[in-house]
């Protein structure tokens, strides 16, 4: 048997030999090394939660509001109204390499009708890119298309809360609506979001239709509106770290085009969700480096619970250290015991609670769990980072007891008493 081997069989008996004092050192370790990855996780699960919330409204969207100028901008005077138009589509599209997808809202209220119910929904002209914007897909059929937007088709996508006003348990794809006293061909029925969050509504209450069919059957009865009117503008950036230029280019775009200066913040009202993410996101990551420091403190704690209880073993083995010295015992092989003993006791404790701590995070990820909170997810980053701590700790605990053990007079060990 090799001298290593020996050694370990060795710590081992000493571990078996004191049971209750190894077992409370043993949980100040797996519960310190558990809280680091509860602590990680729970920090995680709401960072995945808020990202989830966000994709059921959309994914990178900047939503942008006409308001009312502050300041004077071309000779013209403030306070004046904002007004989009289609064709700011068209120019964002040509000019803003920095936008992926552009589209445009045009809503209102209009009762509805079918064969057999009816209720007041909120209709919504849009061209066929905001469905993928919005991350909207169908339970039934299909949604808007280019050919239905470009021929002004009567045909309309409607959400499960009105699909199950108007049809209840029947099919409703392929059917006729009334939205006012104009027919509407069902061609597809929205999936059901779990949604908490939105800017004009849930779309389960919804009722979409192509842009130009909005334009042409429901136009802004307003006075001063005019053809081609908007009420707001939807885009997604190229990428999230582009979001905050793409932003001022189209700006930049709207205010050449509708005369204001583009840092006119009261022109354009701009909601924009990468940047409430960013956000957010900071917060929980300082929320979970907050929490994995007390983590990482209980963590430490148990450390010197081991590196005390080295002490009292070494305390309590003088007279052998000092036997094993007289026959040979070098002080390299003492410090190597009573080393691995620490580190033995501190990883193998760590490993457990490791293991606990993966259990109850897939335990509790498999719940049913609101749509802020998404689980305990227990990453392999996350699993070496508590498994590189736990080691550290292991080897601070343990350089100080066996460096004592190496350093003792034999002669002095043999008279201990």
């Amino acid at each position: 048997m090799t001298l290593a081997g020996e050694i370990l069989i060795q710590t081992v008996r000493n571990i078996w030999a004191h049971k209750l004092r190894s077992t409370l050192t043993m949980f100040g370790i797996s519960w310190g090394i558990a809280s680091i990855v509860f602590m990680i996780a729970i920090g995680e699960g709401f960072k995945a939660g808020y990202r989830n919330m966000l994709y059921s409204m959309g994914t990178d969207l900047v939503i942008l509001w006409p308001g009312r100028t502050t300041k004077q901008a071309g000779g013209q005077r403030a306070g004046r109204d904002v007004r989009f138009v289609y064709e700011d589509i068209r120019a964002i599209q040509q000019e803003c390499y920095l936008v992926r997808h552009v589209t445009v809202e045009l809503a209102n209220s209009f009762p509805m009708r079918s064969r057999f119910n009816s209720g007041v929904f909120s209709t919504h002209g849009i061209t066929p890119i905001y469905q993928q914007i919005r991350s909207m897909s169908v339970a039934d059929g299909r949604l808007i298309s280019e050919t239905d937007m470009q021929e002004d088709r009567a045909v309309c996508v409607i959400g499960d809360v009105v699909k199950q006003q108007l049809f209840a348990g029947r099919v409703a794809v392929g059917a006729q609506i009334y939205i006012g006293d104009v027919p509407f061909t069902v061609i597809g029925e929205m999936s059901k979001k779990d949604q908490n969050n939105s800017y004009n509504g849930l779309d389960g209450y919804k009722v979409l239709i192509p842009y130009t069919a909005m334009a042409r059957h429901f136009p802004d009865p307003r006075p001063f509106i005019g053809p081609g009117h908007i009420d707001n503008i939807l885009f997604m950036p190229t990428s999230a770290n582009d979001h905050s230029q793409a932003v001022k280019q189209v700006r930049r775009v709207l205010g050449r085009r509708h005369g204001f200066d583009p840092e006119d913040r009261g022109a354009i009202w701009c909601w924009d969700t990468v940047e409430q993410a960013q956000l957010v996101s900071g917060i929980y990551d300082s929320m979970e480096l907050f929490l994995g420091f007390v983590a990482l403190i209980t963590l430490a704690l148990g450390g010197i619970g081991v590196m005390n209880i080295m002490l009292v073993s070494v305390a309590e083995r003088t007279r052998e250290i000092g036997i094993k010295q007289a026959v040979g015992a070098t002080p390299g092989r003492i410090l190597f015991e009573f080393f691995l003993e620490s580190v033995t006791l501190t990883i193998f404790s760590g490993l457990i609670g490791l293991a606990l701590a993966w259990g109850i995070c897939a335990t509790v990820s498999r719940m049913p769990l609101p749509t802020l909170f998404a689980g305990l997810p227990v990453s392999a980053t996350t699993a070496l980072l508590a498994f590189g701590t736990l080691v550290l700790v292991g080897i601070l605990a343990a350089i100080y007891p066996a460096r004592r053990a190496s350093l003792m007079v034999p002669v002095e060990a043999l008279r201990y008493e």
